[in-house]
């Protein structure tokens, strides 16, 4: 499969194990020649001559790849590799809805309707290309960090003109989330999908799936018979138009269900609006006679199916293993009817067969069911606050578990740079061996940015100016009439207590409320200087006045001075009558005034 640099096909070099399915096992690697991570599934190789296996396999391949949506995983390349089938496909980080569920529990009405919207979007986009994926579920749609979501594993999808999987149409897909039709042996349809995302929608909202039971036969019944409990009943901040939609598109008969995904996608588009938030409550029809017989008779032939994965959420059985069965069954009865009633032998040895058999299933049942086998699987995360990345990977490593190469940088206030601040599991919780542990890394000692509104600006910027690499811009704001002239009314760039690299280079805009501003009348010169300076400080100027010193005016321009009685006159003012003003802090107009002294 690889060579000594773990490459595939001379092309992608493998990083680390990220995933395991039923049929494949997925690798985080790198693409060499376009020099960008990957995913590359792998199908496993004990399914490497499995007929049926490598069919569903490349069928995956097939499907996503006929496909174009942002919200389905993209396909870049299939191929076989020293007898190895694999998919390299987009790497999208991030959680699976399943994950997000386990940890928060129901999530807000808004988030889930737009998961949904995304969700049903991509399913649209597939039904009209004729394409079923027969296999929504939490744990195949990847939730990323800005909110968008990808939808993975085309791998049991059916397409128009398709083969099937078996000579019998299978009923194939995770028992949680299974259509009634699909329970009872009928073929897949859009309606089928329909209810898988209805079944979706309420375990986002309740945090957990509508029905549970032990063995996948059960919860197969479930859907068939009983009714869809009431999402409001156990979340009540979910509005009855959201429970009509869910209520809908999981209705037990598919022509209650919405009649396509898109139809579905639009009333999704609207179901938040305040005019539908108290709409009356959607009423499902009461089961049909039929119905119910149905579920009774799959009820009474349940020992014809293998019960030994009954705790597995997929749940596969065919007609053709009923017929089976069946057959065995019947052939057993004839064979005990031939048998003489002497020869006990053999059903002795049968007896005791049987009895060790039942121990042993019990030993593993109460192994399973009592959580010995689970913690045997699982291991503590260590804590790795504090440590290097390559600190965590060896501890890690030491526990079976991996660390994730995607990491996130964050600045802090107290821990120094390429130090570990969390981890994902946390400290001290259980993750199942092989599993990956993500990072969150200091990047440095950051500053908080102040709250500059309401102080000076020119304060304000000498602050900022103190780090390196901030650059500082001013801008007038005409829109605030109420703040004091020259004070900061808001800024951006750098939110107010935002930790920030104070050397990073970054830019900062300060608002500030505008300062009086206009031109300098030039009637104030001749004027008594007491009313020139009134006039200005009319117009929201500052003004004092300044005597000019006589002696240094000579004896003519005195002689004019006292002839023309221009004692207390403004002679001339700085800035200079006639030019343009802004009256900031600390800033005034001087006016210079006439003096006279008599030289006696």
């Amino acid at each position: 499969m690889s060579s000594t640099k773990n490459m595939i096909a001379g092309r992608y070099e493998v990083v680390q194990h990220i995933g395991q399915g039923g049929m494949a096992d997925v690798f985080l690697a790198v693409d060499t020649i376009l020099n960008r991570q990957v995913a590359v599934k792998i199908l496993r190789a004990d399914l490497s001559t499995d007929t049926v296996s490598i069919l569903r396999f490349e069928r995956e391949a097939q499907a996503a790849t006929a496909l174009s949506h942002p919200n389905i995983v993209e396909i870049y390349d299939v191929g076989d590799y020293k007898g190895h089938h694999y998919i390299v496909m987009e790497y999208v980080p991030g959680k699976t809805l399943k994950q997000i569920i386990r940890e928060r529990g129901p999530l807000m009405n808004e988030e889930a309707v737009d998961i949904m919207k995304q969700l049903t979007s991509a399913i649209s986009e597939a039904h009209k290309r004729g394409i079923i994926h027969r296999d929504i579920k939490p744990q195949n749609i990847i939730v990323k960090s800005d909110g968008s979501i990808k939808i993975l594993d085309f791998g049991i999808a059916t397409a128009k003109g398709s083969v099937q999987l078996t000579q019998a149409n299978n009923v194939m897909g995770s028992v949680h989330y299974l259509a009634p039709e699909l329970a009872r042996g009928q073929q897949a349809s859009p309606q089928s999908d329909i209810y898988a995302m209805g079944i979706v929608m309420f375990e986002m909202l309740a945090g957990d799936v509508p029905f549970k039971a032990e063995q996948a036969v059960q919860i197969a019944l479930m859907h068939m018979r009983d009714p869809l409990p009431n999402i409001r009943a156990i979340n009540p901040a979910v509005p009855q138009s959201v429970a009509n939609i869910i209520n809908k598109a999981a209705a037990k008969n598919p022509s209650e269900r919405y009649r396509s995904a898109e139809e579905m996608l639009k009333d999704l588009n609207t179901c938040l609006d305040p005019s539908r938030l108290n709409e009356p409550a959607r009423n499902s029809q009461e089961y049909s006679n039929t119905a119910i017989m149905k579920a009774q008779r799959f009820e009474e032939d349940r020992s014809l199916y293998d019960d030994d994965d009954d705790t597995d959420e997929d749940l596969e059985y065919t007609a053709e293993r009923r017929a089976r069965k069946k057959k065995e069954r019947e052939e057993r009865r004839q064979e005990k009817k031939r048998q003489p009633k002497e020869k006990h032998t053999g059903r002795i040895v049968l007896i005791v067969l049987l009895l060790v058999l039942g121990v042993c299933g019990g030993v593993w049942y109460s192994l399973k069911h009592s959580g010995v086998m689970e913690k045997m699987s699982e291991t503590e995360v260590p804590d790795l606050s504090g440590m290097t990345l390559e600190e965590a990977e060896t501890a890690l490593q030491k526990v079976d578990l991996n660390l994730n190469t995607d990491v996130t940088y964050v600045l802090t206030e107290d821990t120094p740079a390429d130090q570990i601040i969390s981890s994902d599991p946390s400290a001290g919780s259980t993750a199942e061996k092989n599993s990956i542990v993500t990072v969150t890394v200091s990047s440095g000692i950051g500053v908080t940015m102040p709250d500059f509104t309401g102080r000076s600006v020119e304060d304000a910027e000498k602050a900022l100016k103190s780090y390196s690499g901030i650059t500082v811009e001013t801008v007038e704001d005409d829109s605030n009439d109420s703040a004091e002239a020259g004070t900061v009314t808001r800024q951006s760039g750098i939110e107010p207590g935002t930790l920030f690299d104070p050397d990073a280079e970054a830019t900062v805009t300060l608002y500030y409320a505008a300062y009086p501003s206009g031109t300098i009348p030039t009637d104030i010169i001749g004027q008594d200087y007491n009313s020139a300076a009134a006039e200005l400080e009319a117009m929201g100027f500052s003004a004092y006045a300044s005597e000019i010193d006589p002696s240094t005016l000579s004896e003519d321009e005195l002689a004019n001075i006292r002839d023309n009685n221009l004692v207390g006159t403004v002679a001339y003012s700085d800035p200079a009558a006639g030019s343009t003003y802004t009256q900031r802090e600390g800033s005034s107009i001087t006016l210079y005034y006439y003096s006279y002294k008599d030289s006696e």
